[in-house]
């Protein structure tokens, strides 16, 4: 079971990106984030022509999340339960006998600011909440783009992304820590030490070209699925396309 993350950055323009992706990868899974769609506008019936399902939960113009599966998707929850948000940024559902909970965490805007405050009551909701579901399912994925680069071997120059830097903070990272210690594993360093493999590149100053860049989108796989994880990565070859998505899939394989 193939199963990937990724921030498209708009669906309406990378609605083709997405279909070619879906038909060389070929996931089983895909949590798709900052859709952008208000929900009559998301390509449902093209995705159901290709094969996949869809569950998604959107807005104009910003956030939105989305997961895209062969089989039907069951049991779906839709924002953090008891935390009142209009940001569309949570969707979970059941796939086959894993649990799909797809982040489009909070980026924060710059350490000390309002928006920063309210992406640490975010995540903290969003630890009490899986430590909920991971009880009630033991098998879960936890994917999306996190906005938070967990250590120095994700950034390029850690001279710049320290904990000054939105995304890089001490209290950010920790709060990732935090979900690790609920039972979740970063799938990529399972692994991998390797330092400098990337998701996301600015647009911005050859980011790209120069990698320039951080690893922010994560596949977190519970403590029942760490055995079955025979493979994951980061497939940059989309982040190549004319007119891509700032982001790239991060992907993890399951036995």
């Amino acid at each position: 079971m193939k199963i990937a993350s990724w921030n498209v950055n708009s669906l309406n323009v990378r609605l083709p990106h997405l279909e070619q992706w879906l038909l060389s990868f070929a996931p089983d899974i895909v949590g798709l984030q900052e859709t952008k769609l208000e929900d009559a506008r998301f390509p449902d019936t093209v995705l159901a022509g290709m094969g996949y399902r869809s569950v998604f939960i959107g807005q104009k113009t910003y956030n939105g999340v989305a997961i895209v599966s062969r089989e039907p998707a069951t049991d779906v929850q839709i924002g953090i339960p008891g935390f009142d948000d209009e940001q569309k940024r949570v969707i979970a559902a059941t796939v086959g006998d894993v649990r799909i909970v797809n982040l489009y965490v909070v980026n924060g805007q710059a350490v000390g600011t309002e928006k920063y405050a309210y992406k640490l009551r975010w995540l903290d909701a969003v630890h009490d909440w899986l430590a909920d579901e991971l009880q009630r399912y033991p098998r879960m994925v936890v994917l999306g783009d996190f906005n938070i680069a967990p250590d120095e071997r994700d950034v390029y120059d850690a001279k710049v992304w320290n904990d000054t830097h939105i995304l890089t903070s001490t209290a950010e990272r920790d709060q990732l820590k935090r979900l690790y210690a609920l039972g979740l594993h970063d799938a990529f360093r399972l692994h991998t030490d390797e330092a400098g493999v990337f998701s996301w590149w600015d647009y911005r100053l050859g980011g790209l070209r120069r990698n320039l860049g951080l690893r922010i989108d994560l596949t977190l796989v519970s403590d029942a699925l760490r055995q079955q994880v025979v493979a994951a990565g980061i497939d940059r070859e989309p982040r190549t396309w004319e007119r891509p998505s700032d982001h790239t899939p991060a992907w993890v394989e399951l036995r």
